[in-house]
């Protein structure tokens, strides 16, 4: 087990996370009442053959054309609710790649993913590793729009999102992705467990290296997993390092 505060000492770094108020002097929530006591959203399918060409037409999009395609997207409900679509943030050609659940009311409200009290924690850890979100770091989310309630997002909602998060990591072409919290985790594997279950472990997302960890929002509730959440920070920069320097295939 690695000791974060030896680490942190070794490393010259020793980050200091602490929730930054908002110039209200509120920490920030997720949701809120309003968009809360909205109805789930219940949509039909996409019949295959659409949802095919739908997938083959957005894999053929320029950065700039995908962020167009998202801001116009219809593809499900979640467009009747939302104020802003929020496509992704970053360097367009990041080696790091961090992948969230949804946006959340300051993320509708400004377009951009990872703004609120989340976002702040999570520019902490970034800049604890030395990174920061405008240099060699692209951030998104599995939703580019935002569920009403901040609710987790629903199949039917994932699958419409998908072609846009899988061009986006074609773009990129990120050297490790690092998947925030359950949500992100599972879509992307396609399977039902835990964070603790996925931790500590190298998993593949379209042949990219990728780590798992818990989302800057529960650690925000469970600060006391803080420590494992650097852990799992210290994993995916090590994981990267042996990425950039195993030689290429082909």
């Amino acid at each position: 087990m690695i000791d974060r505060d030896d680490v942190l000492r070794e490393l010259g770094l020793a980050p200091s996370w602490r929730l930054r108020r908002s110039p209200s002097g509120q920490a920030g929530t997720r949701g809120d009442g309003a968009a809360a006591a909205l109805a789930s959203t219940a949509d039909l399918p996409m019949p295959a053959a659409e949802a095919q060409a739908r997938r083959e037409r957005i894999a053929t999009l320029d950065y700039d054309r995908l962020v167009a395609d998202i801001a116009a997207c219809t593809a499900c409900a979640l467009c009747k609710t939302r104020r802003k679509t929020v496509p992704g943030v970053g360097d367009v050609a990041a080696q790091w790649m961090f992948i969230g659940e949804a946006p959340g009311a300051d993320e509708d409200a400004q377009g951009e993913p990872f703004v609120g009290a989340a976002g702040q924690l999570l520019d902490n850890m970034l800049m604890a590793l030395g990174l920061e979100r405008a240099s060699n770091v692209y951030i998104a989310n599995v939703l580019k729009c935002r569920p009403p309630g901040n609710r987790a997002p629903e199949p039917l909602e994932a699958q419409a999102c998908g072609p846009y998060l899988d061009r986006q990591i074609d773009l990129v072409a990120p050297r490790l992705i690092v998947a925030l919290g359950k949500s992100a985790a599972c879509r992307l594997l396609e399977v039902d467990a835990s964070v603790a279950s996925l931790r500590n472990r190298v998993h593949r997302y379209r042949g990219i290296p990728m780590i798992v960890t818990y989302h800057p929002a529960y650690l925000l509730r469970t600060p006391a997993d803080k420590a494992k959440a650097w852990e799992d920070l210290l994993f995916a920069r090590r994981t990267l390092r042996e990425a950039v320097a195993a030689p290429a295939v082909g």
